[in-house]
């Protein structure tokens, strides 16, 4: 696995052994960058089960002002810790070893609020279910944020409207996707 693009490009990231986490393909990474280019340039981004970093670096590389990598796992967030040193980026990534919605509590109030929002939850747990419950009421996202959940392809999300958002697109891999969610309204 590596950096694909950016000031960080080419170079190698590490990552845990064992089935703690599911690294995004640098196939299906190049793909989903290539849906958010125009969108990653100074912009905040939040990388909820983070696991090796990859996503949040990718960001950082590509000129994220700033990443938040969120993960559980103690010997995972070392190795994000150990990734942005490797890829010079470490003054602009933040590591979170904490659960995701404690990591939440924590963001709250802060002097921005996250333009992407990048989450690859454990499948079928919904997890990326109770992030978004906790959203609608907090300062972490605005209107205009993109919320990009990477799931199963069986993982349903007709509670969306009800619960005031909507699929923005949605990109199927031969096993996963990309969902693109936003506030109901948002352009």
């Amino acid at each position: 696995m590596r950096v694909i693009a950016g000031k960080a490009r080419r170079l190698v990231l590490k990552t845990i052994e064992g089935l703690d986490t599911r690294p995004t393909t640098d196939r299906i990474k190049e793909t989903l960058f290539n849906m958010i280019h125009d969108s990653i340039g100074d912009c905040y981004f939040l990388d909820l089960f983070s696991g090796s970093g990859a996503i949040g670096i990718e960001a950082l590389s590509r000129g994220a002002k700033m990443a938040v990598m969120v993960e559980q796992n103690p010997k995972a967030a070392e190795c994000i810790r150990e990734n942005l040193k490797t890829t010079r980026l470490e003054t602009d990534g933040v590591v979170m070893n904490c659960d995701v919605l404690t990591a939440l509590k924590r963001l709250e109030d802060k002097d921005y609020e996250f333009d992407i929002v990048f989450m690859d939850p454990p499948y079928r747990m919904e997890w990326e279910k109770r992030v978004l419950e906790y959203f609608a009421d907090s300062t972490v996202i605005g209107e205009e944020t993109t919320i990009i959940i990477e799931a199963s392809l069986d993982t349903d999300f007709d509670y969306l409207k009800s619960m005031g958002y909507e699929i923005m697109k949605e990109k199927i891999y031969k096993t996963n996707k990309h969902v693109f969610v936003g506030r109901t309204g948002k352009e």
